[in-house]
């Protein structure tokens, strides 16, 4: 290993560590610069006991949002680092879309944070297997890699699979992205999913629905509870 560190010593100096959100130079692989960081809106408590969507102010810790009291969700609550803003958006894009698979462990340091002590089993969203072979990976199964790696918690890329290719959700209002994905997902092996609590992973929740078809799928084999953790979480406009 000393053998290499010289030439560790130039590659920094020649490919120094470079800002996630913009490409500034900084100190270390998968920080941020100062100004990046301060526009990252970090997401945690006081939010709702039911779907975790940040409030204003502290309500109690049994407090749910009016969404959730008129419909309680299925899931076990959705955990994002951060709310979906300019620079939560340049990660998940590059990473999606311009293969810089190393915004999977930038994304992943931050929403270990709130991966709760009783989760058992990640499982990430998966997709169909055209999306994976136009791709070329599943960024959420890298998420999810990343997460494992830093937790020590378990991860299962197969026993959530995505059969029925689906329309491209983007642009579509949230009873259609429910229709859309209604019965796109199977579990392969109920008996990998029984019993355990998982956190379901990806990378942007939107609507809810596709985490939401997810669930129903996961639920349905037998899981235990079912939550969601995400980089970063579309808010409504009010919250912000």
């Amino acid at each position: 290993m000393k053998i290499l560190a010289p030439f560790r010593f130039i590659a920094g100096i020649a490919l120094p560590p470079r800002c996630a959100g913009c490409g500034t130079p900084v100190a270390e692989d998968h920080r941020f610069c100062a100004i990046c960081w301060t526009g990252l809106r970090f997401l945690g408590p006081p939010w709702c006991a039911s779907c975790n969507r940040p409030f204003a102010f502290d309500r109690g810790d049994d407090a749910r949002c009016a969404a959730c009291l008129e419909d309680p969700p299925r899931h076990a609550g959705v955990r994002a680092a951060v709310a979906y803003g300019p620079i939560a958006r340049t990660l998940a894009l590059r990473l999606k879309y311009g293969g810089r698979i190393a915004f999977a462990e930038t994304m992943a340091r931050q929403m270990r944070r709130l991966l709760p002590d009783e989760v058992d089993l990640l499982v990430p969203v998966p997709l169909h297997r055209w999306r994976i072979w136009s791709r070329g990976f599943n960024q959420a199964a890298l998420i999810a890699d990343a997460i494992a790696k830093l937790s020590g918690v378990g991860h299962d890329r197969t026993v959530l699979t995505r059969p029925r290719r689906t329309i491209l959700l983007r642009g579509l209002g949230g009873r259609q992205r429910a229709k859309a994905v209604s019965g796109a997902f199977a579990v392969t092996a109920p008996g990998r999913v029984r019993g355990r609590a998982i956190a379901l992973v990806d990378d942007v929740y939107t609507s809810g629905a596709t985490a939401d078809a997810c669930t129903r799928a996961l639920l349905k084999a037998g899981a235990r509870s079912v939550m969601i953790l995400c980089w970063a979480r579309v808010l409504p406009a009010s919250d912000d």
